[in-house]
């Protein structure tokens, strides 16, 4: 049996110490970069290495990018390689934070042809909670594989593809943005220099689709919830966006948790769409 959405804690505790087995611990903090790194210096799921948002899995901002680029592909298929991921590898990623970072590791994997990845529902949070095992020494070294995932750029949407449809006034592709109702509004803005929302864009929090212990809520739950928001349109033309294109993928996680496939990613998303002064923005609902 293979994972490709999410795994719960029971299961991968029984998996644990098996060879074709990957875990990756994702906690990264967007406000304090080495917090995540520091956390997983201290303890850790048994077996697990760490992932860097910013040094594993995005490239170096520039200056037409948003805040976290798709990392460059030699250098991902490398990393993915010397962690000892191969074709046969049932992959498990993991964060404090619901899944927010893990869905980047997720969402890239399946992205290169790999889907036998799967999220920990809950999180290191339900983890610990369970008194389940962990781990204070580094992980142990693995043998160096060729990983020879391919992209599939299908599953990428472009800015410029987004201010095509704009200037046509067509609505093939329906943006997702997965931040919070301020962000989205223009009420408040943290982050970015510019506040609001791409026109058109509609906006589904991803804290919609939790239950209060954080952990994922049901497939018939989140698609009645997904399947309303869509309006009758088919889940191919759905395109989830953020603020920087990683928390966006928890929006097409819970999508195909729902059983609705072919949703795509802006990469880019908000901070990369406000780079050009030019393009528009809507504030409000």
């Amino acid at each position: 049996m293979s994972f490709k959405t999410l795994v719960d804690c029971d299961r991968l505790a029984s998996q644990l110490g098996r060879p074709d087995w990957r875990i990756f611990d994702c906690r990264f903090d967007l406000a304090a970069p080495q917090r995540g790194e520091q956390s997983y210096a201290q303890a850790h799921l048994p077996g697990a290495f760490y992932a860097h948002l910013d040094r594993d899995l995005s490239s170096p901002i520039t200056p037409q990018s948003g805040r976290h680029p798709l990392p460059e592909l030699t250098r991902l298929r490398t990393w993915l390689g010397e962690h000892g991921v191969n074709p046969d590898t049932q992959v498990v990623v993991y964060d404090d934070t619901c899944g927010t970072m893990a869905v980047r590791l997720w969402w890239l994997l399946r992205w290169l042809g790999h889907e036998r990845v799967a999220v920990l529902d809950g999180g290191w949070q339900a983890w610990t909670q369970a008194g389940l095992p962990l781990q204070e020494t580094a992980a142990p070294e693995v043998e160096t594989v060729t990983f020879k995932g391919s992209a599939d750029w299908r599953q990428v949407v472009t800015s410029e593809a987004l201010e095509q449809q704009l200037r046509r006034g067509e609505n093939r592709l329906q943006l997702i943005d997965a931040r919070t109702r301020e962000r989205f509004r223009g009420d408040a803005e943290p982050i970015d220099p510019v506040a609001g929302h791409i026109p058109g864009a509609i906006n589904l929090p991803l804290q919609d689709n939790l239950e209060n212990d954080g952990s994922f809520k049901t497939a018939d739950t989140l698609r009645a919830m997904y399947v309303d928001a869509f309006a009758g349109q088919p889940p191919d033309s759905m395109v989830a966006m953020c603020g920087s294109g990683v928390t966006a993928c928890h929006n097409l996680l819970a999508m195909e948790v729902a059983g609705l496939h072919g949703g795509r990613l802006y990469a880019g998303s908000w901070s990369e769409w406000i780079r050009d002064p030019g393009r528009p923005f809507a504030t409000g609902d």
